[in-house]
């Protein structure tokens, strides 16, 4: 005669696997019967003039900013904000061999890679420079450089 597959630690595994799903179904259902219910009215908070969360709408008449003052997106730049494109710095590396190196600005302090197809006169390292950026693919670079 063979024995039953069921043993007693599958009983008591598959015992406490109904009784966890049967107090999961009791939290669900007391959930349903508490929730106050009314969608997406019940959902709704809003902002009063002082920036504190509310759920009441705020009175219009109140409103501190004017709707037609707020600016979607980036402003445009305007004539007047154009800098020079050309730039001074020092050579802060370069490399003959591989044709490659670093300039540092001198108005930000930072690094701008600089290949050998972007320069004008010879370069080494600790030379005063001037120089205009262009986009890369890893960042922007320094082309048209010149010894000053």
């Amino acid at each position: 005669m063979a024995k039953s597959q069921q043993t007693f630690g599958k009983k008591e595994k598959e015992k406490k696997r109904l009784k966890k799903r049967e107090e999961k179904q009791k939290k669900r259902e007391e959930r349903k019967a508490n929730s106050k219910g009314g969608g997406l009215e019940n959902m709704i908070v809003y902002v009063d003039e002082y920036g504190r969360f509310t759920d009441t709408p705020p009175d219009p008449a109140n409103k501190i900013v004017d709707v037609e003052d707020i600016v979607l997106g980036i402003p445009k730049k305007e004539e007047g904000e154009e800098e020079d494109p050309i730039r001074n710095g020092k050579v802060d590396f370069f490399n003959d061999s591989k044709g490659f190196g670093f300039i540092l600005d001198t108005g930000n302090q930072e690094k701008y890679f600089v290949h050998v197809s972007g320069l004008i006169d010879e370069i080494k390292e600790n030379d005063k420079v001037s120089f205009e950026l262009e986009k890369g693919m890893k960042g922007m670079n320094a082309v048209r450089v010149k010894k000053i």
